[in-house]
């Protein structure tokens, strides 16, 4: 399988998971980019309920990233995870092919580590135990899911001006607990570009001060 426009053995019969977003793009432009939200979850609630659908869900970073959603996309991917383990899969670069597992563990790490950190269990089960409490997930859950992965994003966010200020805990739960629901929701899974945005935007704002 590929994701987005990667696809390195055209000749093979395969799933080209990447005219998945191809599709959704066309359905966009063909309402005229107006009040398209509704029509994506439509469009996505409609796909998971397929095996390829709900890899592409799964692995795909599209938006929304939302506790919410993401527990509805593992949980569709771990409904077929037995026939998934029969394909291989290929991600992102050229290289051997992998399996469900390595998969999982390339594009939902993040996902496990801050939603069921330290568990020492196979990768079905993590998911299934991160998807378990991204659906119940209060407020302060995701808080503390974000705060876990925070450093991973402090990591690859690259050059901050302010990087002392923004790094410091008591600084992100201040800022955190000022976003209105909408903007929590976007950030409220804890997936790593999403809090690198977040840093990056905090850290633009306290340059305009």
């Amino acid at each position: 399988m590929a994701r987005d426009v990667v696809d390195f053995l055209r000749e093979r019969p395969a799933w080209r998971l990447y005219m998945v977003s191809d599709v959704m793009s066309g359905l966009r432009e063909s309402l005229d980019w107006q009040n398209t939200l509704s029509m994506r979850s439509a469009y996505e609630s409609f796909f998971r309920e397929t095996a390829w659908g709900a890899v592409f869900f799964a692995t795909t970073y599209l938006h929304p990233m939302s506790a919410e959603r993401m527990a509805q996309r593992l949980h569709a991917l771990l409904r077929f995870w037995e026939p998934l383990q029969c394909a291989r899969y290929l991600f992102k670069t050229p290289g051997d092919a992998h399996t469900l597992e390595d998969l999982m563990v390339a594009s939902c790490d993040w996902a496990m580590d801050a939603w069921c950190p330290g568990e020492d269990a196979p990768v079905r089960e993590r998911l299934s135990l991160a998807a378990e409490r991204m659906a119940r997930a209060t407020r302060e859950d995701c808080i503390e899911a974000i705060f876990r992965e925070m450093p991973r994003a402090l990591a690859h966010v690259g050059k901050l001006k302010h990087r002392d200020v923004v790094a410091d805990p008591a600084f992100q739960r201040e800022r955190l607990a000022t976003l209105d629901p909408r903007a929590f929701e976007r950030v409220s899974g804890a997936l790593t570009g999403e809090l690198i945005s977040l840093l990056l935007d905090w850290d633009h704002e306290l340059g305009l001060q």
